[in-house]
C-alpha cells in the first residue's frame, strides 16, 4: 500500500510540475523605438512625402493615410 502511495505522489508532483511557467526573462529583448523614426534611409516602401526621423510629417502622413480609408469620406457623403 505504501507503494501505492509514492506512486500517486510522484505522479501528483509530476503534474503539479508540468503546469507551471518557467519565468521570461527579456534577455534577447529588443528595444523598440518609436514608430516615426523608420528607417535610416528611404526605400521603396516608404511613403512620399515622409521624413524618417519627423514626428510631425509622420504623423501628417498617418491622418492622410487614415482619412483614405473613411468610408465617409471616400463617399463624399457629408
Amino acid at each position: 500500500m505504501s507503494r501505492t502511495w509514492v506512486v500517486m505522489a510522484a505522479v501528483a508532483c509530476m503534474g503539479l510540475a508540468a503546469c507551471t511557467e518557467r519565468p521570461q526573462t527579456a534577455a534577447h529583448h529588443k528595444a523598440d523605438g518609436h514608430a516615426y523614426e523608420g528607417p535610416a534611409t528611404a526605400s521603396a516602401y516608404t511613403a512620399p512625402g515622409w521624413k524618417p526621423g519627423d514626428e510631425t510629417s509622420w504623423e501628417t502622413q498617418m491622418r492622410t493615410r487614415s482619412q483614405g480609408q473613411d468610408e465617409y469620406s471616400r463617399a463624399g457623403a457629408k
